[in-house]
């Protein structure tokens, strides 16, 4: 029996893209991501997330990393589509790549049988969806998923490090020197950079502030 689980990691950033994994295993196998440890990927180090990389991938019969940007969650936000239906659209596509026949996916709604539902009108394939909240403590194909799309986003965001010369923090809008990124950089440019989902609350609050600052200079 063919297994998939699905998690993403970057849902509440305001940098950097949402990444969804799609895990697939024989049901036989699971018992060795077991061994691995496998675990919520948030209760691991960034240290202990990369080392179980590779184990993972060689357990694994297949697996699929889906990028949504910044720039591709503003449009679909603006054009009537919230993050959850785009999330949701993604998932499934991954499902019908690999047609398993059985899939566990960390539940984004509220409603776990709303969101598997929400999920099959997607699908091409026949399969059973079990949708949980903290699928990713519940379920160790999940847990692997978990961890697969955290190690990318965090690749990707050190990327990002990379390209723009200077510390952007994790990318989440609780962390302090992801504030005082997008504050320093919005007072000088008085724009921000693709990399920022300029649609996220937080983000649309501070360029009000920023524009509001400029009327006032006058």
């Amino acid at each position: 029996m063919k297994i998939l689980g699905i998690d993403e990691a970057g849902r509440g950033a305001v940098i950097g893209p949402l990444v969804i994994c799609g895990a697939l295993i024989e049901e036989k196998k699971i018992a060795n991501l077991k061994k691995l440890k496998v675990r919520d990927s948030k209760e691991l180090s960034p240290l202990q997330r990369v080392g179980l990389k590779g184990p993972i991938e060689e357990t694994l019969s297949g697996f699929e990393l889906v990028r949504i940007g910044p720039e591709e969650i503003d449009s679909s936000r603006i054009s009537g589509t919230n993050l959850n239906e785009l999330e949701v659209k993604k998932m499934a596509r991954i499902i019908n790549n690999f047609q398993p026949d059985k899939v566990y996916v960390d539940a984004v709604d509220p409603i776990e049988k709303k969101f598997a539902s929400r999920l099959k009108k997607y699908l091409r394939v026949d399969t059973e969806i079990i949708a949980k909240h903290e699928a990713d403590k519940k379920f160790p194909i999940v847990s692997a998923a978990s961890i697969l799309a955290k190690v990318a986003r965090d690749s990707d965001i050190e990327e990002i490090k990379r390209i723009y010369g200077e510390d952007i923090g994790s990318g989440y809008p609780s962390d302090p020197i992801t504030k005082s990124f997008l504050s320093s950089w919005l007072k000088e440019h008085k724009k921000l950079p693709k990399i920022v989902r300029k649609t996220w609350s937080t983000v649309s609050g501070a360029i009000q502030k920023e524009k509001q600052k400029t009327l006032d200079s006058w």
